[in-house]
């Protein structure tokens, strides 16, 4: 089997080494070279070629997700993964959208690093729990400013939005009324309203469309009213 031949890119001289160091003896990995900061990676990817590089972020002059972004231009087969002290979300999607395969913080176990460097030769994003569970979480979020903007331009209220995840959910109007607090025929006027500026005719038509647009996810149970 080939090793895969690793880019070290960190300006602390002493982790580069504790990580030169632990990989030296595996006998599926080569370590290709080292970098101090962006620049110098650019420049050694170009005359290296490695399979993978492991890019720090903050770090003098080119940082690493500018250099990540100029590297997958030229070399867009190279598998970036970024190893760094940083947890911000900003630097995260940052990384992602320059092109990185891979967000690690530095207090990994080795074994877990090394685990997710063969998951990476295996064309697996090298990520942890906690990085994906933010990636979910902003794609939700995305998701649901979406819906929002959706419902918006059809006139919606507020109000109008409640009532219609509810329905969504299969609530009757005696329940979506105990839920909100107002009059069953309130509720019923709320519901014209929706089926109108939607141009829907049923409440079946409107849980489709609360379903389709994400204002309610499929596998949310019904209310418990």
């Amino acid at each position: 089997m080939d090793k895969m031949r690793v880019l070290l890119v960190d300006d602390h001289v002493l982790f580069r080494k504790g990580i030169s160091s632990m990989m030296k003896n595996r006998a599926d990995i080569e370590i290709a070279g080292e970098a101090n900061d962006g620049l110098e990676a650019l420049e050694k990817a170009r005359e290296l070629m490695p399979d993978v590089i492991l890019m720090d972020i903050d770090m003098p002059g080119h940082n690493g997700l500018e250099a990540t972004r100029l590297i997958k231009q030229e070399m867009p087969y190279v598998k970036i993964i970024m190893l760094t002290v940083s947890d911000d979300e900003r630097d995260l999607f940052a990384a992602i959208k320059n092109g990185a395969q891979g967000y690690l913080l530095k207090n990994l176990e080795p074994s877990e690093l090394f685990d997710m460097l063969a998951g990476a030769a295996r064309g697996e994003a090298a990520i942890t729990r906690a990085m994906a569970a933010k990636i979910l979480s902003e794609f939700g979020r995305q998701a649901s400013r979406e819906a929002e903007s959706t419902v918006q331009s059809h006139g919606l209220t507020q109000r109008e939005v409640e009532v219609l995840q509810l329905v969504a959910k299969g609530a009757s109007n005696r329940e979506i009324a105990n839920q909100l607090a107002i009059a069953e025929n309130t509720v019923k006027n709320h519901l014209r309203n929706i089926l109108d500026k939607l141009h829907l005719e049923n409440r079946v038509q409107a849980a489709t469309y609360a379903f389709r647009e994400g204002l309610v996810q499929k596998n949310e149970p019904n209310a418990s009213l």
